[in-house]
C-alpha cells in the first residue's frame, strides 16, 4: 500500500468515527401533530373532522397549498372558510394546522404596488420585498392611546373640505345608489394626498377587474401609486377571499400609522364584503337574522372600523382615517346595513342619484351629509365661510322648490334664488381635479362676499377658473396664517376680496 492510500483510508476511517459518534448522540424526537379530513367540500367552505386542538381562525392547510381559516370550532367538526378555489378537494382528503393566524406582507415595499389580500403581487412586478408580517385582525388601540381629531384632511373638493369636512383620525362613511360617483370622489381624495406626506391605501372588495384597473391606471396616471397600496380582491374572487380583503389592507394600513405616518384608507365597497360575509354564514349553517344576515354582521364591520384613529404622541401620533363606501338601493339610507354603517362611523357623505342626473358633480346631498368630527378639525378660514355657505345653499333649495310651480316671487326671494345657483355651480367640480386649500378659500369668500352674483350662470366655470389662477398670486405669508391662524383676519380676508375682485372684473357686466 502506498502513501497516498494510506492518507486516503485514514480519512475515510476519521469521517466514519465522527458519523458513529454523531449517530450515538442522536436522541430521536418525535413530534405529534393533528391530521383531520375533508368531510364535505362547497363554494367557498369545507367541514372536516379531527383537529381536536384547532383554535378559532386558525389557519390550516389542504392538499395543493389551500389555506383555509377555522371558523365553526364545533365538537364533531370544524367549518373552515377556504382562501382560494376549492374545484381540486375532495371528500378523504387531508388537512393540517399551521399553528398561526391570518398574516400579510407590510412594510415600504408594499408602496406602489397591486396585491391580493394573501399578499402575492397582482401588478407583475415580482414579488413583494417585505421581511415583516402582521395579522389581519388586530385589537384596536384602547382609548388612553387616542388622541383628539384636529388635522384636517383635505380632499382637495370643495363640497366637502368646506361643508363636510373630513379630519386625519376620522371615519367618513360615502353612501349612494350604484353610479352615482362615490368611488370618484375617494379616488379624488387619494390625488389630493401627492406631496402631503399621506400613505393611502385603495381596498377593492369584490369589484369588476375592468373597475380596478381603471382605478389603478388613474392612479399611475396622477402619479399617485407612488404613496399608495392597492388591495384587491375581485368580484369571482372566492368569497374567504373577498372577506378577508378589508382586514389584511387595515393591517397594511396600521403598520405605516404605528410608524408615526398619515394614513388614509378607502373600503370599496363594504356591501359586498356583507354579502359575502353573508353567504359564508349561510353556508356554515350559522343562523340567518334581518335579510338572512347574521347576528353578528355589525361586529363584522365595527371591529374593523375601529382601528381607524389617531394615536397619541407617545404612540407615534400616527392617524389612520377610513373612508369606507356602501352602495344603496333606491335611495333607501334606512336599510340594514347603511344604518349599521351610518351608527358605525363619524359622519356621511350621501349621494344622491337626483343631483348627479342633472350634471351636479360631485353629486353631494349636502343635507343629508354630515361629518360629526371635521368641523373640529376644519381650518379657520373654512368655518368663517362654512357656515354661511350651508345655510344659504340650504334655503336656496327649499326656495327652489317652491319657485318650480311657477308662483310669483319677490325680489328678496329671487335674489336667494340667484345666490344659491352660484354657490351649487361653486361646489361643482370635474374628476380628477382637486383644489387646493388656498384656491378653495378664495372661491368661497368671494361666494359669501356676493362677488359672483353678478356673473352670468354661464360664465361660473370661466370666474372660479379666472379666481383660482389669483388665487397662486396670494403672499406666502398670507398663506401661512390660513393654514396655522385660530382665525381669519379682517386683514387677510381684505386682501383675498381685493385680488378676488380684481380676477372678475373682466367677467362683470359694463354698465
Amino acid at each position: 500500500m502506498n502513501a497516498s492510500s494510506t492518507i486516503l483510508q485514514s480519512s475515510v476511517d476519521r469521517a466514519f468515527a465522527v458519523i458513529l459518534r454523531a449517530r450515538q448522540a442522536y436522541t430521536p424526537e418525535l413530534t405529534p401533530y393533528e391530521i383531520g379530513v375533508i368531510t364535505n367540500v362547497a363554494v367557498g367552505i369545507a367541514t372536516i373532522s379531527g383537529l381536536p386542538g384547532v383554535g378559532y381562525e386558525e389557519l390550516v392547510s389542504f392538499p395543493g397549498g389551500l389555506l383555509g381559516i377555522a371558523f365553526n370550532v364545533d365538537e364533531d367538526e370544524i367549518g373552515v372558510i377556504l382562501l382560494g378555489e376549492f374545484e381540486n378537494l375532495h371528500a378523504g382528503d387531508e388537512v393540517k394546522r399551521t399553528g398561526r393566524v391570518m398574516d400579510v406582507a407590510v412594510g415600504d415595499g408594499l408602496l406602489g404596488r397591486v396585491i391580493d389580500p394573501l399578499g402575492n403581487p397582482l401588478d407583475g412586478k415580482g414579488p413583494i420585498d417585505s421581511d415583516e408580517r402582521l395579522p389581519i385582525e388586530r385589537p384596536a388601540p384602547p382609548i388612553m392611546e387616542r388622541s383628539p381629531v384636529v388635522v384636517p384632511l383635505q380632499t382637495g373638493l370643495k363640497a366637502i373640505d368646506a361643508l363636510i369636512p373630513v379630519g386625519r383620525g376620522q371615519r367618513e362613511l360615502i353612501l349612494g345608489d350604484r353610479q352615482t360617483g362615490k368611488t370618484a370622489i375617494a379616488i379624488d381624495a387619494i390625488l389630493n394626498q401627492r406631496g402631503k406626506n399621506v400613505i393611502c391605501v385603495y381596498c377593492a372588495i369584490g369589484q369588476r377587474a375592468s373597475a380596478v384597473a381603471k382605478v389603478v391606471a388613474n392612479l399611475n396616471e396622477k402619479d399617485a401609486m407612488d404613496y399608495t397600496v392597492v388591495v384587491v380582491a375581485e368580484g369571482n374572487d372566492a368569497p374567504g377571499l373577498v372577506y378577508i380583503t378589508p382586514y389584511a389592507a387595515t393591517s397594511i394600513a396600521e403598520y405605516f400609522m404605528e410608524k408615526g405616518r398619515d394614513v388614509l384608507i378607502i373600503y370599496d365597497d363594504l356591501t359586498h364584503h356583507a354579502r359575502a360575509y353573508r353567504e359564508l354564514s349561510l353556508l356554515l349553517r350559522r343562523p340567518p337574522g334581518r335579510e338572512a344576515f347574521p347576528g353578528d354582521i355589525f361586529y363584522i364591520h365595527s371591529r374593523m372600523l375601529e382601528r381607524a384613529t389617531h394615536l397619541s404622541k407617545e404612540k407615534g401620533g400616527g392617524s389612520l382615517t377610513a373612508l369606507p363606501i356602501i352602495e344603496t338601493t333606491a335611495q333607501d339610507i334606512s336599510a340594514y346595513i347603511p344604518t349599521n354603517l351610518i351608527s358605525i362611523t363619524d359622519g356621511q357623505i350621501y349621494l344622491s342619484p337626483t343631483l348627479f342626473e342633472l350634471g351636479v358633480l360631485p353629486a353631494i346631498d349636502v343635507g343629508k351629509s354630515v361629518s360629526r368630527v371635521g368641523g373640529a378639525a376644519q381650518l379657520a378660514a373654512y368655518r368663517s365661510v362654512a357656515g354661511s355657505i350651508k345655510l344659504a345653499y340650504s334655503q336656496f333649495e327649499e326656495l327652489e322648490g317652491f319657485a318650480k310651480f311657477g308662483t310669483r316671487l319677490d325680489d328678496a326671494t329671487r335674489k336667494a334664488i340667484d345666490h344659491g345657483q352660484r354657490i351649487r355651480a361653486c361646489l361643482k367640480q370635474s374628476e380628477s381635479q382637486p383644489v387646493s386649500m388656498v384656491e378653495q378659500i378664495c372661491v368661497l369668500l368671494a361666494l359669501i362676499a356676493g362677488l359672483f352674483d353678478t356673473v352670468p350662470l354661464e360664465k361660473m366655470n370661466d370666474a372660479q377658473q379666472a379666481l383660482q389662477k389669483a388665487a397662486t398670486q396670494i403672499p406666502a405669508d398670507v398663506v401661512d396664517r390660513l393654514t396655522t391662524a385660530d382665525k381669519l383676519s379682517d386683514a387677510d380676508r381684505k386682501s383675498i376680496l381685493e385680488a378676488a375682485h380684481q380676477s372678475l372684473a373682466f367677467l362683470q357686466p359694463k354698465s
